[in-house]
């Protein structure tokens, strides 16, 4: 008998009354749920009522008894809303035949003839795990899989291959990592104006990772199990069921109102929703901004939820947490790297220790985050944030040096905000957290936005960034005391929502805290003038003429000196490009960059006699240097002419003599050019690699210094305009070899060999970890942002030192198929921490980012 055959002897099933049965089912919901506003009751009830007709329909079609039905995902879970889609699993024992296979297309075609939206997979077991281990969003639909119905026996092999191929902690961490990508795809921050509710920081999927992290490690598969196992106290289980609650009735809410999926809080829901919710418009706030205000305090907490949970988790996991704490100072300690409170009640008993904890991040690179209790600690002392503290002169002399360290500046105010601590200190930015902005250009609400800007001054300041923002890059670096722009980035839109004009408001509120935190009147005055002026150099760039010499004479009055110039320039570029990821272009870029130049040169600064900043200097010291050796003044101009203001922030002017002098007349060379040299101090050697790019460049490098006995310490690679590798490393001979002619001849002459034949990279041998290492190992840590261009990627690691590090990077790269633009190569005794800028091969992909993020983690990880 033919398939067919078999297909039309089946029992019938009416397909229509089905139909109907299913939008009955959905307007029962709806009624139930506007009676008893009960969204846990709506989300179980639908999976019952779509169970029990897929349940039919499998039924209907007589399927044999070696497949299974299952739903996985949300549905697996028990949680369907009323536009979710059905996510099922048919499972099988092998391949289906031809019989089976039209009896699954027969299935699959009921489900939409019956209305409802299915996504399905028809996969053999050996299918599924093979999936899962290439896909972590695969592995974690199936971790949630539920039997519906068909062969119980297959379905408990299915599970227990699936849970016996799960390794907890490589789970966690692809999950962790997972939730990086994803944040960083919102720019990391819940506070978008049109937020995502379900995928956005703050929303559903942070806490759904819980429990996939959770559930995987057997801590819990809900709130109160994880109460019990010790990772949640009797206030985290309460506002974690405040939070879902929250969420799901949002979700709920708009799924019914639009009749369809959608998970953004658009502008053109908020007031419908608002409306909803019981919210009126009052004369100072719109409904939607009141509506919002709750969505933006209950996505705060959820964050700060997730952080605790999942380091929770995470040390729980990892066999890191059970080191000794380190010592850092009588009130705090190192555990796993993270910072953390000796006492818990330590703020309560010394409130200033609350400035410290920030101070104490920016002050150790080897701390990654908190503690929870730290955490929990501090969100606790936010109220111990009073005017006392506010008047306190110490505590004021805290908060500036967290604004002028060197590093951490974004990472320890944005931590202060998510606790509730720089609004409590800094009352009138306490105002404007959660505060919406309606325009058509903003997307953040003001206090993010604020953050934003803070982010983007400092990226100015970092060399990583320096091939995003050349300009500001050499502006800022020519800057005295930059951390003066923060402070006026934080005040310049503090007043908004009081009515008025905010930037004259603003200048009150900046005032002051400026003379509260004794800044002298020169800084005060230009902290001031930034704050009631930062509007106008967007404004005249954009809509005055700038080819009119009236239109330059008058904005270089306003401006006066070129202090004030650069500061404005520096603060407008970080503002524009802080409202919205789309706002800026290359339009605006040269707009801003004529009128900083045309008034530069009114102001009579374009004096070539009188070079000033970093790499005006640089540049002259190179050139005094080149003289001494009778070359001429325009020996350096083809070289430079290639060599953008990455490559002058981050050499030396000894340095840029030395690659001049090697290189001006070999600039378009076939052959590649090493040159290698003793260091000044007698320790080690300081190699120069000149050569036209080619693939694994990079590996093929650092492999022969591997194998050659020599430690990388510092490198520096550089790509001229014209595509030529120009890269610098400084080396250390791990067997203390006296360095001599000889041994600078066999580098020079074998390096270029090895370019020359493009011979396959050296393998480096293995080498002895130190003791330090193998007693406190370093946590590995692989992070790859893309720029706010997204033509980049910006890949930060932190990992022990150890014998071929830079070679396993290299291959790693190489293997998905990644370019290497910039490298920042830093030894801290034992610990590394290097930065690359890469592009190309497969990093487009979400998927493939984290995969080469867990690789490096994975391969970088010290074996005991």
């Amino acid at each position: 008998m033919s398939p067919q055959a078999g297909l039309d002897n089946l029992m019938t099933i009416d397909l229509a009354a089905l139909r109907s049965e299913v939008k009955a089912g959905q307007q029962s919901l709806r009624e139930a749920y506007a009676l008893d506003n009960d969204a846990q009751a709506l989300l179980t009830n639908r999976c019952r009522q779509v169970d029990s007709v897929l349940v039919r329909l499998w039924d209907s079609l007589e399927f044999p008894a070696a497949p299974a039905l299952a739903a996985v995902g949300g549905y697996g879970r028990g949680e369907l809303y009323p536009a979710s889609d059905i996510d099922l699993l048919i499972l099988l024992p092998q391949a289906p035949s031809a019989a089976l296979q039209e009896r699954l297309e027969r299935l699959i075609s009921h489900f939409w003839d019956i209305g409802l939206e299915i996504g399905h997979s028809v996969r053999t077991v050996q299918e599924c795990l093979n999936e899962a281990a290439d896909d972590i969003t695969v592995q974690t639909a199936l971790l949630e899989a539920r039997l519906l119905t068909g062969n119980k026996k297959l379905f408990a092999t299915f599970e227990k291959r699936l849970r016996g191929n799960l390794d907890p902690l490589v789970f966690f961490e692809r999950k962790r990592l997972e939730q990086q990508e994803r944040h960083l795809r919102f720019n990391e921050t819940p506070f978008s104006l049109e937020p995502n509710f379900k995928e956005a920081p703050g929303g559903l999927r942070d806490l759904q990772v819980i429990f996939w992290v959770s559930q995987a490690a057997g801590f819990g598969r809900n709130w109160a199990e994880l109460e019990a196992n010790g990772f949640l106290t009797r206030e985290g289980l309460e506002l974690a069921l405040r939070c879902q609650e929250y969420l799901q009735h949002l979700r709920i809410r708009l799924h019914l109102m639009l009749g369809r999926r959608e998970d953004r809080l658009l502008f053109d829901y908020q007031n419908t929703l608002a409306s909803q919710y019981g919210f009126e418009s009052t004369p100072a706030k719109r409904a939607s901004e009141q509506l919002m205000q709750g969505y933006y305090r209950n996505a705060k907490a959820i964050v700060l939820a997730n952080t605790i949970l999942m380091q929770n988790i995470g040390a729980a996991l990892s066999p890191e947490s059970e080191q000794l704490p380190q010592p850092i100072d009588e009130n705090f300690q190192s555990v796993g790297g993270l910072l953390d409170v000796r006492d818990e009640k330590a703020y309560e008993k010394n409130p200033a220790l609350i400035f410290d904890s920030f101070l104490v991040m920016q002050e150790n690179s080897d701390l990654s985050g908190m503690t929870a209790k730290t955490l929990r600690a501090l969100w606790h002392a936010s109220a111990l944030v009073n005017p006392e503290f506010r008047r306190n002169r110490e505590n004021r002399a805290a908060f500036i040096k967290l604004l002028q360290s060197e590093r951490g500046i974004i990472h320890e105010f944005r931590r202060m905000n998510q606790l509730d601590i720089l609004g409590a200190y800094l009352p009138a930015f306490g105002r404007i957290v959660g505060q919406m902005q309606h325009d058509l250009f903003h997307v953040y609400t003001v206090d993010q936005h604020i953050l934003q800007v803070l982010r983007n001054i400092r990226r100015f300041s970092m060399s990583e960034f320096a091939h995003e923002y050349p300009l500001c890059s050499r502006a800022i670096a020519e800057f005295e005391r930059p951390w003066l722009l923060y402070v006026a980035a934080l005040f310049h839109d503090i007043a908004k929502g009081r009515g008025g004009d905010h930037s004259e408001l603003g200048t009150v509120d900046a005032r002051t805290f400026c003379e509260d935190h004794e800044l002298s009147a020169e800084d005060t005055e230009l902290v001031v003038w930034l704050v009631r002026h930062h509007l106008i150099m967007s404004q005249v760039a954009q809509k005055e003429d700038l080819s009119d010499p009236d239109v330059i004479a008058s904005f270089s009055g306003l401006m006066g000196d070129s202090r004030h110039l650069t500061a404005l320039y520096l603060l407008t570029h970080a503002d524009i490009r802080g409202t919205s990821p789309k706002v800026w272009n290359q339009w605006k870029g040269k707009l801003m960059a004529d009128l900083y130049y045309q008034t530069l040169q009114h102001l009579g600064q374009e004096n070539a006699e009188a070079p000033s900043g970093i790499i005006a200097q640089r540049q002259a010291e190179a050139m005094r240097l080149l003289r001494y050796f009778a070359l001429s003044d325009t020996v350096h101009e083809r070289l430079w002419k290639q060599l953008d203001t990455v490559y002058f922030l981050r050499h030396s002017a000894e340095e840029i003599a030395w690659h001049t002098r090697s290189l001006h007349y070999r600039i378009f060379n076939e052959k590649p050019v090493v040159r290698a040299r003793q260091q000044q101090d007698g320790e080690g050697l300081q190699v120069m690699v000149y050569t036209q790019d080619q693939p694994d460049l990079f590996a093929r490098i650092v492999g022969f210094f591997a194998r050659a006995g020599y430690s990388i310490v510092d490198a520096k690679i550089h790509t001229t305009a014209h595509g030529y590798a120009l890269d610098s490393f400084v080396v250390l001979d791990v067997t203390q070899r006296h360095i001599d002619r000889e041994m600078i001849n066999f580098v020079e002459h074998e390096l270029t060999d090895r370019l020359v034949r493009q011979a396959p990279p050296d393998v480096p041998s293995s080498g002895r970890l130190s003791r330090q290492v193998k007693h406190f190992p370093i946590k590995v840590e692989a992070n790859i942002r893309p720029d706010d261009k997204g033509a980049h990627f910006v890949l930060s690691l932190t990992a022990a030192d150890r014998p071929g590090l830079l070679y396993t990077v290299a291959t790693a790269l190489a293997e998905h198929g990644a370019n290497l633009h910039t490298a920042k190569i830093t030894t801290l005794g034992e610990r590394v921490e290097d930065v690359f800028l890469i592009s190309g091969g497969d990093l487009r992909q979400s998927s493939r980012r984290i995969q080469l993020e867990t690789e490096l983690m994975e391969r970088l990880k010290i074996q005991s």
